[in-house]
């Protein structure tokens, strides 16, 4: 090959090798030295997700130093006052299922920068920015905030690796709190769970779960136990009955209409209720009144129990029960003895039998 034709072949393989580099990407590999992480949490049904890379301490003086107090004039990027990026690489995200309340401030749902300011005093900031996707805090918008609220930054046991985790529960909250070296960044975040669950309630039973009987049914006992839009549940459950009646939804229906303060009628329904519970369905719910410490009410739907099931040593088992609870030894014993002679099961027997001892009869 001559010296042109060899000059211009090496052109070519050199042209071909720049073009594949710009067209190509590195490889997956192990991100170090500040890992990446999300954690996940549930709070009612709505979810919270943290995604963030992890610095570790290293001996270093973080506070004022690596993490300077108040705002950062950045020497990179858009050049503003940024505030610290809440983790390492990336923007930190947080990500929202549902509208939330963060420290107070009503947030949609959706992803947004997470960002803390730290000052020498331990008071700080918390923002969250819509611009999720830029790198750090080098291109910090303050016109991009979401949000800013004060927060009070704590002491705390020391963290090597930068940690997010929830803590301090509540039905409808939860505290995020970033842990580094030795501080901690608590950020309250709160949902609006009853809401929540009722509008997506209706959204389900529109689908597939509007079929059936248990959707009405679970939706409705929802409201009842949470004490929340007893119209909206009386609608959902008489759905149900209209599928199945049954011990369960009339049970329901009556919980309901006793909340609504219709006495009447609730009594009604839990009479028919009871008319066609299986022996089961009357056990649960006389225990059910136990747990509730209304015990004579208890005892009145077991010996319902006993009559329609007479031959059932768990029914009379249960009755002596609710009998030695309310401290009745008189009438406590002869149903235990009953239970007994019926021939129980193993489980059924050694419970009649402790309570035999205990009272003295055994």
């Amino acid at each position: 090959m001559g010296r042109i034709q060899l000059t211009r072949a090496m052109s070519t393989l050199l042209l071909l090798a720049v073009c594949f580099g710009a067209m190509s990407q590195a490889v997956t590999t192990p991100r170090t030295p500040s890992p990446a992480a999300t954690v996940v949490q549930t709070i009612g049904i709505s979810t919270v997700s943290i995604s963030y890379s992890r610095p570790s301490v290293k001996n270093r003086e973080i506070w004022g130093k690596l993490v300077p107090y108040g705002w950062n004039k950045q020497g990179f990027g858009a050049g503003n006052s940024a505030p610290w990026r809440a983790g390492a690489n990336e923007n930190t995200v947080i990500k929202f299922s549902h509208p939330a309340i963060v420290e107070g401030h009503k947030v949609p749902a959706g992803s947004y920068g997470l960002f803390f300011v730290i000052y020498e005093d331990n008071s700080g900031e918390v923002i969250l920015s819509r611009d999720s996707r830029s790198w750090g805090s080098f291109w910090y918008d303050s016109t991009q905030d979401e949000m800013r609220a004060k927060i009070q930054v704590k002491s705390n046991a020391p963290t090597e690796l930068l940690t997010y985790d929830f803590t301090n529960f509540t039905k409808t909250s939860a505290e995020l709190d970033l842990n580094w070296e030795k501080k901690q960044f608590p950020v309250k975040i709160e949902f609006a769970v009853d809401e929540i669950v009722l509008a997506n309630a209706a959204e389900e039973l529109k689908g597939q779960t509007g079929f059936g009987w248990q959707g009405y049914a679970s939706a409705a006992n929802y409201t009842l136990q949470n004490k929340v839009d007893y119209d909206q549940g009386i609608k959902w459950i008489d759905n149900a009955i209209a599928i199945n009646k049954s011990f369960n939804t009339l049970n329901i229906k009556a919980g309901l209409l006793r909340s609504m303060g219709k006495t009447d009628e609730a009594d009604k329904i839990l009479n028919d209720a009871m008319a066609i519970a299986t022996e089961a369905e009357l056990n649960n719910y006389g225990y059910q009144l136990l747990n509730q410490g209304q015990t004579d009410k208890a005892i009145e739907v077991l010996t319902l129990n006993t009559q329609k099931f007479p031959k059932s040593a768990n029914a009379w088992d249960s009755l002596g029960e609710a009998y030695a609870i309310k401290g009745d030894k008189k009438n406590a014993i002869p149903n235990f003895k009953k239970s007994l002679s019926l021939n129980p099961p193993a489980n059924v027997k050694a419970n009649s039998e402790k309570y035999l001892k205990q009272l003295g009869a055994l």
